[in-house]
């Protein structure tokens, strides 16, 4: 049975990725810290394609709500979680001049702790591969962290939101080396995607066209990365860097 967790799914690229997961038979877990609403919304949908969905709440700044949601996600769906997509984030300007230790905390909790919490939950399952018709292993979970294209394209911008993505790039690496061959660990890295709280109309589009390719991320390029990663038996350890071309530009 494939059953799936999805963090931030109440709405954004967690909604349409989970709806995309039950597109493909799995029954999902939606996360949501305050956007209950949309969570709900996500369910609905999900049913809609004949597949179990349920609402998990947690506030992933608290690590022991962090830890239950695991827990509760497994317990509401019924067995082991074997997708988790690590996607909710917090996303606020600093730098190094300005930045605090309340906005250091908040974006690596959210960003990397939790992340890296809820990793650790799915390794303990014990999930294991099974084999193929050669004799090979075949991985029995998928990890999926939303990174952002800032890993491959470092600026002062954004200082502790691209210091947590860093930390988070490296946890997708040495997680896919510690969990294999049992669970895959990738990373989907956006760029221009969704229009931020700080920018103006003119500014997103100005960053969209920005771009190598000219043009910006829609939800379902996202949608169509993680397909990817759900069907790559052989790939782990990697960050798709789906935006465009941005981590190009000089």
């Amino acid at each position: 049975m494939a059953r799936a967790l999805v963090t931030g799914a109440g709405q954004r690229l967690g909604q349409a990725m989970a709806m995309a997961l039950a597109q493909r038979g799995y029954d999902v877990a939606v996360h949501y810290a305050t956007s209950e609403e949309g969570a709900e919304e996500t369910v609905a949908a999900i049913e809609a394609f004949g597949q179990k969905g349920v609402v998990v709440q947690a506030d992933l700044l608290d690590e022991a709500q962090t830890e239950a949601l695991f827990t509760q996600s497994v317990v509401a769906l019924g067995g082991p979680i074997t997708c988790l997509i690590n996607n909710a984030s917090i996303f606020e300007d600093d730098s190094l001049q300005t930045s605090t230790r309340e906005g250091w905390d908040r974006h690596m909790e959210s960003n990397l702790r939790a992340p890296y919490v809820l990793t650790q939950a799915m390794a303990r399952q014990g999930l294991k591969a099974s084999l193929d018709a050669a004799g090979e292993p075949v991985a029995a979970g998928l990890v999926v962290n939303m990174l952002d294209q800032r890993i491959r394209n470092l600026t002062p911008e954004f200082s502790t939101y691209t210091l947590a993505k860093m930390g988070l790039w490296a946890l997708t690496q040495t997680a896919a080396q510690g969990l294999a061959p049992d669970i895959r660990v990738n990373g989907i890295a956006p760029g221009p995607t969704l229009q931020g709280a700080h920018q103006s109309n003119a500014e997103f589009s100005a960053e969209r066209h920005g771009t190598v390719l000219k043009r910006g991320v829609g939800s379902q390029d996202i949608v169509a990365a993680l397909g990817y990663l759900l069907d790559a038996q052989v790939v782990t350890g990697q960050a798709i860097c789906v935006d465009g071309g941005q981590h190009l530009t000089w």
